[in-house]
């Protein structure tokens, strides 16, 4: 079952390492991970997208409770976070293909960030099934390189109140 555990910690040398190797250690493969500053001074959220037993699980979550600098956990389970990725891709476009990767881009709300004669690059950010969809229709064009940040998610706001 796929998993994201969003883990909001002290900004502070090691902190990321222990927690990858708490993951690791137990036997979970990270699929993504995203590491960013939040609002709050000192803080960081730490986004991490993995699969694996549920159990397991569990008790990984309650020792990253446990860790000094971890100051919050979520298992984000169903429709209780909201999550994005963001992927930036060079889509082979000549002048004859150019038109077509731009209408894609529309449909998917895609921005065109740099254009040249041979390529595009492009911008969509979304949930996971919209960058794989928007990922697949281009492939036919030619994808040169392809970058993709991996899952960024916060707990809904109606579950906070």
């Amino acid at each position: 079952m796929r998993h994201v555990i969003s883990v909001l910690v002290e900004n502070k040398f090691g902190v990321l390492a222990r927690i990858a190797g708490l993951f690791s250690g137990r036997g979970f493969n990270i699929d993504t991970l995203n590491v960013g500053p939040t609002h709050l001074e000192g803080r960081s959220r730490i986004t991490v997208t993995l699969n694996g037993d549920e159990k397991a699980l569990e008790q990984c979550i309650n020792q990253l409770d446990k860790l000094i600098d971890v100051i919050e956990v979520n298992n984000f389970v169903g429709e209780e976070g909201v999550g994005r990725e963001l992927v930036l891709v060079k889509i082979q476009a000549d002048s004859q293909s150019r038109s077509e990767v731009t209408q894609l881009c529309d449909v998917f709300r895609g921005k065109i960030i740099d254009v040249a004669p041979t390529s595009l690059i492009v911008e969509v950010t979304g949930n996971e099934n919209k960058i794989k969809a928007f990922l697949s229709l281009v492939e036919s064009f030619g994808i040169s390189e392809l970058a993709r940040t991996g899952t960024v998610s916060l707990r809904r706001g109606m579950l906070d109140d």
